[in-house]
């Protein structure tokens, strides 16, 4: 806080000046202005003001901090020298002299160690570059002390040099020491290698750690002085020496030389600037105002507008509002009167005076009255040529503010002239009375003003129709990813990162790049064929350190309603005002001021009104922050007391959120309440079919497990889990993932540890479905055995279902048709659907009635009776959809594909794969989004539009053998075969054969084998018509397999391809005639038609 009396920048907490002791107003949380002591509103803007920050809380906060230690060199030598009185004298002067430096860049000096310094930059208040203040402090005091050195060689003979060194880190900064003596100082590793840095300087220098370096590139010139072996650090650091601030003035000036991201999102803002600029430039003047939050990207916007625009036709002048001289008079137009005039700093005065007169006169200003006005700007000696101005204070500011304007106008007379005004929000008083009158008189001139500012900040003039506002709004999803693949160098990263960094980052562009770099940067990916893959677990992505600064900056502003703001962000992302106020031990009246406090600081958006108001963080990252700024014991309290008043006054949250209440207990470290609630949870979500978050949920409950003590508690918790993981895990990772095999072991080996045996059955059905979908039949047929007699000792009829179920499935597909079909009838008969109220803490892979009518109905479909195979395909699908169980519904739909597939009907087909596949999309499960693929390009090729079904089906296939499935593979080759004999395609057809016959041999799969040996026939006679011995070979295997397993409809449609032959036409009428005996249904189908029809025509003749 700056006094308005004496001018002495003060402390955030000071409530009386320390140089003159006048009271301390309050700054304007909004546009920063000082108001006199006990207002409620501002002055200035009218906005409401904060209460007088409370000092920080005794239980102390987390924070990062950059921390300076500065040592007075020789100061031993310095004692042997003086006398005490003296030593203490100079000792306080050099005191003094860094303290007032780092008093006015609003450091905190936390103690004076006799000859040394600790200081931090960060505490008790954070701003947006907290480090860039620490460097240029550090600099300044080593300059300040070289001059002070000086004075004290001609008063005293005595020389001071300092050390200076600057590291930044996490500490948790509160109150140590005794009740007699109690300090706010900061634990943890930050001050003790700023202290070892120092070491490292040479006398009159300052260095900084990697750490910090990082957080200001390309604002100072730095020379890299290597690693450093620091004592008391494991690992060495990094450090530099700061040789002086650069020319940057700001981060994205810094950042331009290493080349910017490309713009991405604001092609809209950029193309209406550039209208504005051709108004400008044809004599229309204007102003335009970018405005929008923190890190949106308004100065990367006016960076791209001068990048596009030609700088041999225009002018060009830049200023920005800082935030170290929001209250020094003309602070910008300083710097943008010796831009325009050509100034350089460095030069001596009676240059500077020769250039201004040089400039006054090339711009045909007044000199008489310019140059001393502007002489008193920049603070040169008034010349002696010139009459002296003789104007009171208010006279001369008036000219001063002409002179200026005229300068522009004379400047904008020669090219048009753009000028940048960046950060309204922090320019003084009277730079805005002067783009005050440059509103006014713009229009006249050949000038884009183009001015960015925060979203909060209130422009003191009216509208008009040359004043164009610009609020830039967050970047969409496809941007938010365009703007990771560039900070990526277009090589993408894993899905996990990106949905991630899309999360937390809410659209802000600086935050997705910020992000973005801290992911590459953190060795939490790695480059792998072309693109990043995750070199471990996908672990939670921590706040750049780059944007540490900048929130907690946002969150100090808040004073008092900090604390309410730690307290939300510990609820959630979103809470209700009830719920909150449950929580928090603060009046109704108090607790609505705060909330309204950090709503008009864009924290928190509102929807609603109090009691029944809800809120929700702008910024995932904000809400983190207010979160990490707590202590973790802290932190812990509150995540119990939120649970405790949830699970007590809000039971219809319980009932509905429980893994609501599972975070909290987790975070508040009660380990077994929190498992109870994740298998809630998990629960509740499987019998959503919201399979990916009853997954995440449950894995949750998995880890918790180490802190129950007690291990028969713990062993039934993990079965708990268990069990309904496991097939949450099948539906969303493939039946064949190693996990789900791991999971049902454990239950399995949990069941008969504990002595539950009904949950043995669902332990030993997930691992008949993993090894039945690998393939591996022999082990499937035994553990459906396992499962049958089980349920047979059990007594229970659902148990048998799925025990009749697991073998019918096997047998089928061993080409056992006759024996599969009685147990699955068995299974249909016993079946009853689970009722809504059941309460098991499981549910079935798949439902076990929707199972046994489905592989009925295929069943049925291979043995010739169609009719009823089509009705057992519909009833299944009907089943599934009443069970209201999407992966029962998806595995029906694509069972109904091969009735159809049987009937030779390729529409029906198409419908039921791509329904199958909307459900497994919508649903994330691989398993059925790969079959429904396969199965929809049979479909289509079956159709005519062969090149596009043969593409989806080895599609399909891929995507089938990368989820390590290794059944159905024989049935997937042969419908490829089949799409290629469509498409005359003989050659990928015979290969497909082939690779059906390998994978029929591999797996004992034999359900095919029959239409394997008849398609390589018709193939081979595609390729070469007159091998028909060959071909009729295969024909009479593909027959006899078929008869020998009783599937009539694969005999037929052998008999079929020997009949179309004319030489062994009588023999494939024989075979017709024999497989055809005994059906009476499905007459109207492809196969059985032509048959039929054939028959019937030799009998005519």
């Amino acid at each position: 806080m700056t006094c308005a009396g004496c001018g002495r920048e003060n402390g955030p907490d000071a409530k009386f000046c320390g140089g003159c002791g006048a009271p301390l107003g309050l700054a304007c949380p909004a546009c920063a202005h000082p108001n006199p002591p006990g207002g409620r509103f501002c002055t200035e803007c009218g906005r409401a003001l904060a209460a007088r920050p409370a000092p920080a809380a005794s239980e102390g906060e987390r924070r990062q901090l950059t921390v300076m230690f500065c040592d007075l060199v020789g100061s031993t030598a310095l004692s042997e020298r003086l006398d005490p009185e003296e030593l203490r004298t100079v000792v306080r002067a050099y005191q003094d002299a860094a303290g007032d430096v780092i008093q006015r860049l609003e450091g905190h000096v936390a103690q004076y160690l006799g000859d040394g310094l600790l200081a931090y930059f960060g505490y008790p208040r954070a701003h947006e570059d907290d480090a860039r203040r620490a460097v240029r402090a550090g600099l300044e005091i080593a300059a300040a002390v070289e001059a002070l050195s000086g004075r004290l060689a001609a008063e005293m003979r005595v020389t001071l040099a300092v050390r200076i060194g600057i590291h930044t880190g996490l500490v948790v900064v509160g109150e140590v020491g005794g009740r007699a003596r109690q300090e706010q100082l900061a634990l943890g590793g930050a001050p003790n290698v700023a202290a070892r840095v120092q070491a490292l300087a040479e006398p009159g220098t300052v260095v900084i750690s990697g750490a910090t370096a990082r957080l200001v590139p390309g604002l100072f010139v730095l020379r890299d002085l290597g690693p450093a072996a620091l004592r008391g650090v494991a690992t060495p650091l990094r450090v530099h020496q700061v040789l002086g601030e650069s020319a940057a003035e700001s981060p994205l000036e810094a950042a331009a030389p290493g080349g910017l991201t490309p713009l991405v999102g604001r092609e809209r803002e950029a193309a209406l600037l550039l209208e504005r600029w051709e108004r400008a430039a044809e004599g229309q003047g204007q102003v335009v105002v970018v405005s929008g939050e923190p890190g949106i990207g308004k100065s990367r916007l006016v960076q791209a507008v001068r990048d596009r625009l030609d700088p041999a036709v225009y002018a060009r002048l830049d200023c920005r509002g800082s935030a170290y001289h929001r209250h020094s008079a003309f602070h910008p137009v300083i710097a943008l009167a010796e831009r325009a005039l050509g100034l350089a700093r460095e030069d001596p005065p009676e240059a500077r005076l020769a250039r201004l007169e040089t400039e006054v006169a090339r711009h045909r200003l007044p000199a008489a009255e310019s140059v001393p006005l502007f002489a008193a700007l920049l603070s040169l000696p008034a010349p002696d040529r010139y009459p002296p101005l003789a104007l009171s204070a208010h006279r001369q500011r008036r000219k001063t503010l002409g002179a200026v304007l005229a300068l522009l106008a004379a400047v904008a007379a020669g090219r048009p002239l753009l000028l940048t005004v960046e950060d309204l929000h922090w320019v003084d008083p009277s730079t805005l009375e002067l783009l005050t009158l440059l509103v006014d008189q713009v229009p006249g001139m050949r000038v884009l003003a183009l001015m960015t500012a925060r979203a909060d900040f209130r422009p003191p003039w009216a509208p008009r129709s040359h004043l164009t506002q610009i609020s830039l709004p967050r970047l969409s999803r496809a941007q938010v990813l365009e703007v990771v693949a560039r900070v990526s160098g277009g090589r993408p990263l894993p899905p996990p990162v990106v949905r991630a960094i899309e999360a937390k980052t809410d659209g802000v562009p600086l935050y997705v790049e910020e992000l973005t770099k801290m992911v590459l940067e953190s060795g939490l990916v790695r480059e792998a064929d072309g693109g990043w893959e995750l070199a471990g677990p996908m672990a939670s992505l921590a706040i750049p350190a780059t944007l540490h600064d900048s929130l907690r900056a946002r969150l100090d502003r808040l004073g008092p309603a900090k604390a309410v703001a730690q307290l939300g962000a510990t609820v959630g992302r979103e809470f209700g005002y009830e719920v909150l106020a449950a929580v928090a031990a603060l009046d109704d009246t108090t607790l609505e001021e705060a909330l309204a406090a950090l709503v008009d600081a864009e924290l928190l958006q509102q929807s609603g009104v109090p009691p029944r108001a809800r809120y929700a963080f702008k910024h995932a990252l904000v809400q983190e922050a207010a979160q990490e700024s707590l202590l973790r014991s802290a932190r812990q309290q509150h995540h119990r007391r939120i649970a405790e008043v949830l699970a007590e006054q809000f039971p219809d949250v319980a009932e509905t959120e429980p893994e609501l209440l599972a975070h909290h207990y987790t975070e508040a470290g009660h380990a077994e309440a929190a498992i109870l609630h994740w298998k809630r949870a998990g629960r509740r979500a499987s019998a959503r079919a919201a399979c990916v978050e009853a997954v995440a949920h449950l894995e949750k409950g998995l880890a918790l497990l180490p802190a129950v003590p007690d291990a028969a508690a713990r062993a039934q918790h993990e079965l708990d889990l268990q069990t309904i993981l496991a097939p949450a895990l099948m539906a969303v990772r493939s039946p064949t993932a190693p996990e789900v095999e791991q999971a049902y072991a454990r239950a399995r080996e949990l069941c008969r540890a504990v002595g539950v045996t009904p949950k043995l059955v669902w332990a030993l059905e997930g691992l008949w479905a993993f090894y039945f979908v690998r393939g591996r039949y022999a082990t499937a047929r035994e553990l459906g055995q396992e499962i049958l007699d089980l349920a047979e000792r059990l007594g229970v009829p659902r148990f048998r279902v799925i025990g009749h179920q697991a073998l019918g499935a096997t047998l089928l597909h061993l080409g056992a048709l006759t024996e599969a079909l009685a147990h699955l009838a068995q299974g249909a008969v016993l079946y009853e659907p689970r009722p809504p109220d059941a309460g098991e803490d499981f549910r079935e892979v798949n439902d076990p009635g929707v199972m046994c009518l489905a592989f009925q109905g295929q069943a049925l479909a291979l043995q010739g009776h169609l009719d009823r195979a089509r009705a057992r395909a519909e009833e299944a699908v009907r089943l599934a959809r009443a069970c209201a169980h999407p992966f029962s519904q998806a595995f029906a739909l694509c069972a109904g594909v091969l009735v159809s597939f049987a009937r030779g009907e390729a529409a029906p087909a198409l419908a039921q794969a791509d329904a199958a596949l909307t459900l497994a999309r919508e649903h994330g499960f691989p398993l059925w989004s790969a079959t429904a693929t396969v199965l929809g390009g049979w479909a289509l090729a079956a159709a005519g539009r062969h090149a596009e079904g043969i593409e989806r089906l080895r599609r399909g296939l891929a995507a089938w053998d990368a989820i390590g499935a290794g059944n159905l593979r024989p049935y997937y080759l042969v419908l490829l075969a089949d799409a290629c004999r469509c498409a005359e395609r003989a050659e990928e057809g015979l290969a497909a054969v082939a690779e059906a016959g390998a994978a029929i041999e591999a797996t004992g799969e034999r359900l095919w084998e029959p239409e394997s040996h008849r398609l390589r026939g018709e193939l081979l006679l595609l390729r070469d018509a007159t091998r028909n011995a060959e071909a009729e070979a295969c024909f009479r295997r593909a027959h006899d397999l078929a008869r020998d397993a009783g599937a009539r409809l694969l005999a037929v449609r052998a008999a079929l391809s020997l009949a179309r032959r004319a030489a062994s036409a009588p023999e494939g009428r024989r075979l017709l005639a024999e497989a055809l005996a005994g059906l009476d249904e499905g007459f109207d189908t492809v196969d059985l038609r032509e048959a039929r029809a054939r028959l019937d025509a030799a009998a005519a003749r």
